[in-house]
């Protein structure tokens, strides 16, 4: 993939986070966690916490994707052991990418 389609990948995700962030009133030691996941995964998430934001990412660049919106987050890098390798991505199934918040479980 295209360094341009990665970029607006991220932008837009980015947007949405922030967007997100406003609207259920994020404070300044909130922060998004990220996390690569399958569509089982993804629901999981999504029926733990709340609010939760996915973006369905093709295998070829999730982990682009991942580290540049981490980037864009101001986050600093997680530990690359572990995150899963390109190999893991295309055998797991692995195409969404997940931002939650760990203080705001569903109820």
């Amino acid at each position: 993939m295209s360094v341009q389609t990665v970029d607006a990948q991220t932008r837009m995700y980015l947007y949405d986070l922030m967007n997100a962030a406003s609207e259920h009133g994020f404070k300044a030691d909130d922060i998004w966690e990220l996390s690569m996941v399958t569509a089982s995964g993804r629901s999981k998430l999504h029926k733990d916490y709340f609010p939760a934001v996915s973006i369905k990412v093709g295998p070829e660049m999730l982990l682009q994707v991942f580290h540049a919106t981490q980037k864009g987050l101001k986050q600093s890098s997680y530990n690359e052991s572990q995150l899963p390798t390109a190999k893991n991505i295309l055998t797991d199934e692995i195409n969404y990418l997940v931002a939650f918040n760990l203080k705001r479980p569903r109820g």
